[in-house]
């Protein structure tokens, strides 16, 4: 991700809450009939999950053998069989991380880590039900999948085997340095792990292998972006759902030369300034020594552009119709900056000033920022910060939303979204900036899909939307379209009709997201 982007999730790290999200369970399709079995035997070996209100749920089942031992920075393995049933009722470990961050995972988490977790309908159900596999997000240095919940998501009323995986991260997942004899894209390699143990399993848990979803938010979406051009996924999903992020865009890859860059760092501050034996010698590190050595924050890493994983650069293949041309839902929200944008109001306790204002798009534009300054007067905004993350959103997000969109259309089916909430759920126990509403921000969406305890509790109209989004997702896991009972219309994403649906409270419909986030402009200002 950009710095700007960075930023934004960094501020978002910042102010994590602690306390569990409760919402309120959508009915069961099958809830009437007879409920299904809580020991599931996988191709593996049997596992016992529990269930809970409408749904089962097995969590912590390993997908690939421990990539520990001799095996760190090795592609993932197959998992040895097991006869006895294997207590599914907790979830395992999260994947090794900095823990600089409050959205890191509490006690920095372990390399024996490649774990999932799965969430059904209780009840049964005449036809295998769609599979939608969750890819956190965390800048592929931080998260787990553990930490969403799938009960609604699983329980709406199309219903869905929900699968929310575990994936190695930073150091251990994505790191490419000079001397270090592993292969780049571990972390893509363990979706793919993943990928195929949804292939062989998903029958057992009510799934169709035949009608997998792959699904992300942020770097978990740029994950997806890079599995669709990515060889080794071929034939393992069937529809894709990406969550703010570009795949046309800037941010989605690095080049070898680049990963290579962030690399020789990391052994630097492992090892010092020896360039003799790096492999041998990092391979006997302790995992915390890794992890205080490696790159944190936002920026160390990416899916890199190896030749093999990822072919070329996603942004080019996409653009070029080199990918898999599945069904695609894509979209972001309207306001993706605005925790950054309220920073500073935050942490001085006084609102940025149009001086200010003009000063921040001054740095960041450079001779461009007059041209700016005119597109976005800050008089036509409530706030000289609801200017900044307009401009912000606008040129870092909203205009590589709209090219992604475009580029995917002129291969494959697309419906686009715009998450529109004047004020969405923000993160609990963190005071917002009193000068202007935050809207959606980056984010914040993911308290209308999933049950996590980072963000506030949805209020009765957002109760409502979060019904409505489930429904228009899990329809799209299920047949690849939006529209079905009780959903306001959606129709497709075309490069000359850019039909773009809102989603806010009471205000479902089409927008005008080109008009809305100066499209034009920011396009001319590219080209000039």
């Amino acid at each position: 991700m950009s710095p700007l982007k960075s930023r934004v999730t960094a501020l978002a790290a910042a102010v994590v809450g602690a306390a569990l999200t409760t919402t309120a369970l959508a009915p069961a399709a099958d809830a009437s009939e007879r409920p299904l079995p809580t020991r599931v035997v996988t191709a593996e070996g049997p596992v016992q999950g529990a269930v809970t209100g409408a749904v089962r749920t097995f969590q912590g089942i390993p997908y690939a053998a421990p990539p520990t031992g001799e095996r760190r920075w090795k592609k993932p393995a197959a998992v040895r069989p097991w006869s006895a049933t294997l207590d599914a009722r907790a979830p395992r470990s999260a994947c090794a991380q900095p823990t600089d961050q409050p959205i890191s995972i509490a006690g920095g988490g372990s390399e024996d880590c490649l774990y999932l977790n799965v969430t059904t309908p209780a009840g049964r159900s005449a036809r295998p039900r769609p599979v939608i596999v969750w890819i956190h997000g965390g800048s592929f240095a931080y998260g787990d999948g553990a930490s969403y919940g799938a009960a609604k998501l699983a329980a709406a009323r199309q219903g869905a085997v929900v699968v929310t995986v575990d994936y190695r991260l930073g150091v251990f997942g994505f790191l490419t340095a000079p001397g270090l004899r592993a292969p780049a894209n571990l972390g893509l390699l363990d979706q793919q792990a993943a990928l195929r143990w949804v292939a062989r399993n998903a029958a057992a848990f009510g799934g169709d292998p035949g009608n997998v979803t792959l699904m992300g938010q942020s770097g978990g979406g740029y994950s997806v972006c890079a599995q669709l051009v990515s060889p080794g996924a071929r034939g393992l999903f069937h529809k894709a759902i990406v969550q703010s992020a570009g795949c046309v865009g800037p941010d989605g890859s690095f080049t070898r030369a680049q990963a290579e860059d962030q690399g020789e760092a990391v052994v630097a501050a492992a090892l010092g300034d020896g360039t003799e034996d790096v492999d041998s010698r990092l391979r006997a590190l302790p995992t915390a020594d890794l992890v205080e050595a490696s790159a944190s924050g936002h920026d160390g890493y990416r899916p890199v552009v190896d030749g093999e994983v990822v072919p070329e650069a996603p942004a080019e293949a996409i653009a070029a119709g080199r990918f898999a041309r599945v069904p695609v839902l894509h979209g972001s929200t309207r306001d993706e900056m605005s925790g950054l944008a309220g920073m500073d109001e935050l942490m001085t306790g006084r609102p940025l000033t149009a001086e200010g204002y003009a000063e921040k798009v001054t740095n960041q534009f450079g001779a461009d920022a007059p041209a700016v300054l005119a597109e976005y007067p800050v008089e036509r905004y409530p706030a000289p910060g609801a200017a900044l993350s307009a401009v912000l959103t606008d040129s870092e997000w909203s205009t590589a939303a709209l090219d992604t969109q475009r580029a995917l259309a002129r291969h494959t089916s697309v419906y686009a979204y715009e998450f529109a909430e004047a004020s969405a759920p923000y993160f609990r126990g963190v005071p917002r900036p009193a000068s202007f509403s935050l809207g959606t921000g980056h984010m914040t969406d993911l308290a209308y899909l999933f049950e996590n305890e980072l963000f506030e509790p949805l209020d009765g109209a957002q109760e409502e939307l979060s019904d409505t989004a489930i429904g228009y997702w899990s329809r799209f896991a299920s047949t690849g379209r939006m529209n079905g009972p009780g959903l306001p219309a959606w129709r497709r994403f075309t490069d000359d009709g850019r039909y773009v649906q809102r989603l806010a409270s009471g205000d479902i419909g089409r927008t005008d997201f080109a008009a809305g986030h100066h499209y034009a402009f920011w396009k001319r200002l590219a080209s000039s």
